[in-house]
């Protein structure tokens, strides 16, 4: 079973890995400009990591009329890849 799915306006492609939809992300959709600061970033996950780094919640719910759950949602996106990505680090790092 997959356990990544990329949800980019209904994609729905499923891959083994965080690292293999991020790819997916950055390779076959259009990027994101970032309504705070204009900046072009791929869309999905890394728009969500500069969204979420670069700025201040109270930001990106001002400019994306986002609610408490549209960042709740984003912030789970984020610390569930991260693990991920932490995890494979790890066990290359173990190796």
């Amino acid at each position: 079973m997959t356990g990544w799915e990329c949800a980019i306006d209904g994609c729905g492609v499923t891959f083994e890995s965080a690292e293999e939809l991020i790819a997916h992300q950055k390779g076959e959709h259009a990027g994101h400009e970032c309504r705070v600061c204009g900046v072009e970033v791929p869309d999905g996950y890394p728009a969500i990591r500069h969204a979420f780094g670069e700025h201040t919640r109270a930001q990106y719910v001002r400019v994306y009329d986002a609610d408490a759950e549209a960042i709740r949602v984003r912030e789970a996106v984020l610390r569930r890849v991260q693990s991920a990505l932490d995890g494979s680090i790890s066990a290359v790092n173990s190796e």
